[in-house]
């Protein structure tokens, strides 16, 4: 009797207890285009990268949640002519549950996208490679910092409004 009623409490308390786990990851979208091949193969080789990312999140069902990182990499000559754009919309299903509203948003808006970036940038280069450049080696990115920014940017709107 007393081994069922520590049982039921420590089911009581995992149930209160955070829970996180990785349904799935995978590509949603992929792109690359080389508009001045096979001439910018001719060119001297200078470039100019600019990268963007972006992130977003759907609730898929209660407590499942898709989080999408988009990556869009743009390399340029030093005359500013495109050399490639290479774009991936890595995407991963992930069950959470038992978290407050601003643990929730900075599971999906820094720590999801953590888990995706290495996938992200490994199909960026993958793309990048096939399209017979040098590898674009992605540097790790602070998903935590630029988080911190959105929430401030986010306020100061709010605060703006208001």
């Amino acid at each position: 009797m007393a081994e069922e009623q520590n049982n039921q409490a420590a089911n009581g308390a995992q149930a209160n207890q955070p829970q996180f786990s990785l349904q799935r990851i995978y590509v949603k979208d992929l792109s690359f285009e080389s508009p001045k091949a096979p001439a910018i193969f001719q060119t001297q080789w200078n470039p100019h990268v600019n990268l963007d990312l972006n992130t977003r999140n759907t609730e898929l069902q209660p407590g499942i949640y898709e989080v999408v990182l988009s990556v869009n990499a743009t390399v340029t000559t030093g005359e500013n002519e495109t050399c490639f754009i290479a774009e991936v919309q890595q995407a991963g299903i992930f069950a959470i549950n038992g978290l407050e509203d601003a643990a929730l948003r900075h599971t999906l808006g820094a720590f999801c996208p953590n888990i995706l970036f290495p996938y992200a940038r490994e199909a960026i280069d993958n793309l990048v490679l096939r399209g017979s450049f040098p590898p674009l080696m992605l540097s790790p990115v602070n998903f935590d910092a630029l988080f911190a920014q959105s929430e401030q940017r986010r306020a100061n709107e709010a605060a703006g409004t208001a």
